[in-house]
């Protein structure tokens, strides 16, 4: 199992921010991790890659405890985080470069010329971090998470900033990545995880309301009324199931 999450919580004084979740994930999966804004998202993806400790529980990470063992896992993971904390000073390259180093990847151009391509850097790969648009730079933070190779990414909302036309383009890098890689990715764009997932995490308010498969839960609604045959059953949205699972 790739990432395996039992019973952690994360507690701010008496607000319980994750509140004893469990999950697991396996190799080649492509999970779509939802929720409102302060549902517990991006803390238990900082948890999983080791930036924040769990008040309690236990996080493993390809067979790895997270806890002791937070370098180790670090290195089996990929993280882009929802603030992608870039060097806006430094040129793409430069930037790529310094990741490169501090992975200690052995032919570190090969690979930064491969991340370029994949990401769609390349036609800005000349520029300054901070001449960059918004996508683009989320472009920087992805290339940099893929640098090493790791076999899970943890992406906190990696279509941001972006327009439709490169939503589409990372779509499909991530869908390209997921046919080898665990990936555990979150977003507010609900179309992304229709198009991307085949299972769904929602969490609210530190819990999780939902853990299945895409298709079970956009199956068609049964009627209310058990007398009553449907000759149209009602398709649900996955929209619609999110507002109802997370109570607005």
């Amino acid at each position: 199992m790739s990432i395996k999450v039992e019973n952690i919580l994360k507690q701010y004084g008496s607000q319980k921010a994750v509140d004893l979740i469990s999950f697991e994930v396996g190799k080649g999966q492509i999970v779509g991790f939802l929720g409102p804004n302060g549902a517990g998202k991006s803390t238990t993806m900082k948890m999983i890659t080791g930036y924040l400790r769990p008040d309690q529980g236990s996080i493993e990470v390809c067979g790895i405890k997270v806890e002791g063992e937070a370098l180790a896992t670090k290195q089996k993971i990929g993280y882009l985080p929802e603030l992608n904390p870039l060097y806006t000073e430094m040129y793409v390259r430069e930037y790529l470069e310094m990741m490169a180093g501090l992975h200690g990847l052995k032919k570190p151009k090969d690979r930064i010329e491969a991340v370029i391509r994949m990401t769609g850097l390349l036609p800005e790969s000349h520029k300054e971090i901070g001449q960059l648009s918004k996508g683009y730079k989320q472009r920087v933070g992805l290339a940099a998470a893929l640098l090493h190779d790791p076999e899970v990414l943890i992406l906190d909302e990696p279509t941001t900033g972006l327009d439709p036309n490169q939503i589409i383009e990372i779509r499909e890098v991530i869908r390209e990545l997921g046919k080898t890689k665990t990936i555990l990715f979150s977003t507010h764009i609900l179309q992304e995880v229709e198009a991307l997932c085949e299972r769904v995490i929602v969490i609210s308010k530190g819990r999780i309301a939902a853990d299945a498969r895409l298709e079970d839960l956009l199956s068609p609604a049964l009627p209310e009324d058990p007398n009553v045959v449907s000759l149209q059953p009602q398709v649900r949205r996955l929209e619609d199931i999110f507002r109802e699972l997370t109570g607005n």
